[in-house]
């Protein structure tokens, strides 16, 4: 059963009575998490910036309950659902650059690790399970806010929106990165807050965990039917069998 729980900033549906199986039909040998709203609450940051940047330019501007509907799809996508219906798409990536030079800048204002997020990873970490970031947020700020945010993890890789590689669901760099680590995508568990990454996950063959504390709503993550579900980070431990 799913049920409102949480104050501020941190408030939504957690996962509260359906059981947490000890261990998976399959050994997983490394797992790949999406950035925001999975591993970090970067909202407020996102919000802040848009937002600068919509009312520099005359632009109505949005509640974080808004801009939380815009994020999944990287910068431009985030511009476009921002801006009014009538406006002219040739702006958009001009827009879309100012964000990017706003964010640059002042996204450590704004950007938090969700609770229980380090302590999980440095447990994967001493169960010698590798683990990646596979974003549809620009690259260098994947490396960035990954660097600052969680300087006592290492990441076998993470990686962002780039030239020349298709954003998710397009399964390319989820698989650039099963093969970077040299585990084949079935033993590979892809963790997300989004349908997105539920999607990325079916797409690539990887094992899909729903994050259902992020940023997309219950029912749309349900309709995807992810492989588990999970209302908190430190769940996530009780769905490997360790050795």
């Amino acid at each position: 059963m799913l049920q409102r729980a949480g104050v501020g900033i941190f408030s939504g549906y957690v996962l509260i009575s359906t059981p947490i199986p000890l261990m998976l039909p399959r050994v997983i040998h490394a797992v790949i998490f999406d950035l925001d709203g999975t591993l970090i609450h970067s909202l407020p940051g996102l919000t802040a910036s848009v937002n600068r940047v919509l009312e520099n330019n005359g632009l109505p501007t949005h509640p974080e309950s808004s801009v939380r509907r815009f994020i999944g799809n990287g910068i431009i996508k985030l511009v476009e659902r921002a801006v009014p219906d009538n406006f002219d798409s040739k702006k958009i990536q001009p827009l879309a650059k100012e964000m990017s030079n706003d964010y640059a800048t002042t996204w450590k204002l704004g950007s938090t690790p969700y609770p229980g997020v380090t302590e999980t990873l440095q447990t994967l970490l001493d169960w010698d399970i590798p683990i990646a970031v596979f974003s549809n947020k620009p690259h260098i700020f994947c490396q960035q806010m990954t660097d600052f945010l969680f300087p006592t993890i290492t990441f076998s890789s993470v990686i962002g929106q780039r030239e020349g590689v298709p954003v998710k669901p397009d399964p390319s760099g989820a698989l650039d990165l099963a093969h970077s680590l040299g585990v084949e995508p079935g033993d590979i568990a892809f963790v997300g807050d989004s349908t997105i990454d539920l999607a990325t996950a079916r797409n690539a063959g990887m094992l899909s965990i729903a994050a259902t504390w992020g940023y997309h709503d219950i029912p749309a993550l349900e309709a995807e039917s992810p492989d588990h579900r999970i209302g908190t980070m430190s769940e996530l431990l009780h769905l490997f069998e360790r050795n």
